[in-house]
C-alpha cells in the first residue's frame, strides 16, 4: 500500500471562493466603430482638403509677389492667374496696382489667406454640428 505523505507549511492558505456570484446588470455599450476614430465626417475631409489647396495656392502667390517673380515665367503666372479670382475682393483694401516682376509686399493676400481660413473653420464646424462623435462638438 502506498503511504501518502502531507506537507506542512507555515504559509497561510489561499481560499478559493466557490459561491455563484450575483451577474451585474447589463449597460448598453456601442459597438465601436474604428472608422470614427478620427473624429470627422467625409465632409469636413473634403472641405478641408479644397480649403488647404486653396491656402497653399494663396500662400505661394504671397511669397512670388514678396520675391519678384515675374509673370513672362510659366509658373509665376499660372500661380497669379488662378489665385487672382480668390484675391481680387481685396485688392480694394490698400489701393491695390498691379505690379509683377517688382517685389511687392500683398496684405491683401494675407488678408485672403486669413478670411479663407476662417470660412473652411465655419464650414468644417457646420458639417459635423450633427454629428455624435466627441471630437466633432
Amino acid at each position: 500500500m502506498a503511504q501518502v505523505y502531507r506537507e506542512t507549511t507555515t504559509e497561510p492558505v489561499e481560499t478559493v471562493r466557490t459561491e455563484p456570484v450575483a451577474a451585474e446588470p447589463a449597460t448598453a455599450v456601442a459597438p465601436v466603430d474604428r472608422g470614427s476614430e478620427h473624429g470627422m465626417t467625409v465632409a469636413a475631409r473634403v472641405i478641408y482638403l479644397l480649403g488647404g489647396i486653396l491656402i497653399a495656392l494663396l500662400a505661394i502667390r504671397f511669397l512670388l509677389s514678396l520675391l519678384g517673380a515675374n509673370r513672362g515665367n510659366g509658373f509665376a503666372d499660372f500661380i497669379y492667374s488662378a489665385s487672382h479670382p480668390f484675391v481680387s475682393p481685396f485688392f480694394g483694401l490698400f489701393n491695390y496696382t498691379e505690379q509683377f516682376g517688382r517685389s511687392r509686399f500683398e496684405f491683401e493676400t494675407l488678408i485672403a489667406i486669413l478670411v479663407y481660413a476662417l470660412v473652411v473653420a465655419l464650414l468644417t464646424r457646420l458639417a459635423t454640428i450633427g454629428s455624435r462623435r466627441p471630437d466633432a462638438a
